[in-house]
C-alpha cells in the first residue's frame, strides 16, 4: 500500500468492526486514503471519505457546524473538506486501522492511475486532525463508534 493513497476495503473488513461491537453501517461503498503506517506492525490508519456534492443541504449545515468549530474542541477534528477528484469530505472520526490484506482496490483517479494525494497542505491538515483523534482515542479506548481501540487490537494478532 501506498501512503496516501486511496483504496476500496473489502467488505469482510466492514464485518470485523462489527463482529467486535463496533458500529459500520454505511451502505455506500467509499474509498478510504491511508495516511499514516504504525511503525512496528503492518497497519495502516485509514480515512474513509465522501463525495460533499451528494451531501443534502442540512448534511452540509452539520458539516459547516463542525468544521467552525473551537480548533480547541476535539469536535473539530471530525471532518475535513478537501480536493481530490472531486470536493471531497473526510470522514477523520470514523478512522480505522486496517490491513493491506483487507485492501480489495485501489481508487483510480481520471487517468485510470491509482489515485494518491499530493497537496502537502491537504496531507498536513489530515494528520493533523487525525492524530488529535487518535490520541484522544488513546485516552478515551473506543470512544468513537468503530470502536477503533478493539479494531487495533484484534487486527494485531491477524497475521
Amino acid at each position: 500500500m501506498e501512503i496516501n493513497g486511496i483504496y476500496f476495503a473489502k467488505r469482510e473488513f466492514y464485518q470485523i468492526i462489527r463482529d467486535i461491537g463496533g458500529v459500520w453501517n454505511d451502505s455506500k461503498e467509499r474509498p478510504i486514503v491511508c495516511l499514516l503506517k504504525m511503525d512496528d506492525i503492518d497497519i495502516y490508519w485509514a480515512i474513509p471519505m465522501g463525495n460533499l456534492n451528494h451531501r443534502s443541504e442540512k448534511a452540509k449545515e452539520r458539516l459547516d457546524f463542525y468544521l467552525n468549530i473551537e480548533e480547541s474542541d476535539i469536535r473539530s477534528c471530525f471532518y475535513h473538506i478537501g480536493k481530490t477528484t472531486t470536493d471531497t469530505i473526510f470522514f477523520i472520526s470514523d478512522v480505522v486501522p486496517i490491513k493491506e490484506i483487507y485492501i480489495d482496490r485501489e481508487y483510480l483517479g481520471f487517468n485510470n492511475i491509482h489515485y494518491v494525494i499530493k497537496n502537502k497542505k491537504l496531507i498536513s491538515e489530515l494528520e493533523r486532525k487525525l492524530k488529535r483523534i487518535l490520541y484522544f482515542e488513546d485516552s478515551t479506548p473506543n470512544y468513537f463508534r468503530q470502536h477503533i481501540t478493539d479494531l487495533k487490537n484484534k487486527l494485531s494478532n491477524i497475521s
